[in-house]
This record gives structure tokens, sequence and C-alpha cells, in this order.
């Protein structure tokens, strides 16, 4: 009696089959390569965003140097420490942000 009771158990389990959980891992896959280059895109879109969102604050303060002292700043080194803060002027794709003469443009990595 104890015997057949335990092989009724056994026979009766259920759960997911091989081939069940191949499909659900192919579909998974798919939906993974379907995302990665949308991710990607987005990524360098917003690289672009920030580091254009950077040039327009460093003009802005371009703007208010020349408003103060009457004339343009020759380099970023003439906006620190008073109109921007002491670091690197760089964008997280690479480029970095120079002032010549009161003109803001962004160089090449």
């Amino acid at each position: 009696m104890k015997g057949e009771l335990k092989l009724k158990k056994l026979i009766n389990q259920s759960g997911f089959t091989l081939i069940e959980m191949m499909i659900v891992l192919l579909v998974i896959s798919v939906l993974i390569l379907l995302a990665i280059p949308n991710v990607t895109k987005r990524a360098a879109e917003i690289d672009e965003t920030g580091c254009n969102a950077l040039v327009k604050m460093v003009e802005g303060q371009v703007q208010a140097y020349k408003i103060e002292n009457k004339q343009n700043p020759e380099s970023e080194a003439d906006l620190k420490p008073d109109y921007l803060e002491d670091g690197d002027l760089s964008c997280s794709d690479g480029r970095t942000i120079v002032v010549n003469n009161g003109v803001v443009t962004a160089t090449a990595p």
C-alpha cells in the first residue's frame, strides 16, 4: 500500500518539461536581442544631449563673465573659480569643452 502511494506521487508530479523550458529561454533570448540595440542607441543620445547641455551651461557662464568684465574670457581658466567649478570640463563620451575668446566648443576625444 505504501509503495503504491509513493508511485502515485511520482507519477502525478507536475512541472516544466525540457521542451517547455527551452521555449521559454528562446522567447527570453529573442526579447533581449530586440531590446539591446535600443538601449545602446538611447545611451548615445543621452551622451549627446548631456554634452550639449554642458556646452550651453558654459556659454551661460561666458555671458555672465562678459556682463561683469566687459570682455570675452580668453579661455576656461578665466572662468574658474568664480564662474565654473575647478575641474575637468569633459563630457561622458570623452569630448572636452574648450573656451576660446568667448566661443565655447566641444572638441573630439
